[in-house]
């Protein structure tokens, strides 16, 4: 088994090398790659059997790395993630240096500011965003721990992060926002 520190840089390797981990998250276990990497983006779309026209979740460690993925970061948008009870990921327009793929026909993106420590730290080491959705096929049940991750997926992926495995917490999806540029918003998943 391995240990926290080596978890962390057995994911951050394989974000490298443009390859999907399995991971713990703070909402949900998630597919997650390198979000500006077209072809491992491609890939999780394949393990998912999702069409790529359904835009995934950017995580990213830090408000201050926002600005890399947006081109103009609204000022509400620091509002509501500074007063989120609860995990928020927030749709911005105008989104940029990221992996086509990765974002919506309409040219956003959607990015939620990870509290996880261990998603916090892989990004921070990584030094990029990770492209993350839930890990499910298409069409099925959202799997809220670990264990209710098919065989499927499991298999398809390149690593299993070891971590968190036997938490019985029952998470939840993040609430989702969609953020115009003049500072309106509605919100899509609550």
């Amino acid at each position: 088994m391995m240990t926290y520190e080596e978890e962390i840089e057995a994911a951050v390797k394989i974000l490298k090398e443009g390859k999907v981990m399995l991971y713990p998250t703070d909402t949900i276990w998630g597919l997650g790659c390198d979000a500006t990497n077209p072809k491992a983006v491609e890939k999780i779309y394949k393990i998912k059997r999702r069409s790529e026209n359904k835009s995934l979740i950017a995580l990213i460690d830090s408000e201050e790395r926002l600005t890399q993925y947006v081109k103009v970061v609204p000022a509400i948008a620091y509002d509501l993630i500074h007063n989120a009870a609860n995990p928020i990921s927030i749709v911005y327009p105008g989104a940029q240096n990221l992996a086509k793929n990765a974002i919506g026909s309409d040219k956003t993106v959607c990015i939620r500011i990870t509290t996880h420590e261990f998603c916090k730290e892989v990004v921070k080491r990584f030094g990029k965003a990770i492209a993350s959705t839930s890990a499910n096929l298409s069409g099925q049940p959202t799997p809220l721990i670990f264990n209710q991750i098919s065989d499927e997926i499991k298999q398809a992926v390149d690593h299993i992060v070891g971590l968190y495995q036997d938490e019985l917490k029952l998470p939840k999806a993040s609430t989702i926002i969609k953020l115009e540029t003049d500072g309106s918003f509605e919100i899509l998943r609550h």
